[in-house]
């Protein structure tokens, strides 16, 4: 599994992880919230399986060596 996440990307996936499982908690308190794993989750990891599906990588460092 190859990096594809770029820093700017996972940045901004982290912040709309947090910010939609924080609906689960504040706000209109409703269950999709936690559809705020997925983003959080392919940042923390640094690989989103539909960029890979789509060819897509947004890091500098990600070069073809494994």
């Amino acid at each position: 599994m190859q990096k594809n996440v770029g820093g700017i990307d996972r940045a901004l996936r982290i912040l709309i992880g947090i910010a939609l499982i924080a609906i689960v908690f504040v706000g209109p308190k409703t269950p999709w919230g936690w559809i705020g794993v997925i983003p959080l989750a392919t940042a923390l990891i640094g690989w989103c399986p539909l960029y890979s599906l789509l060819g897509i990588k947004t890091c500098k460092e990600c070069g073809s060596s494994a």
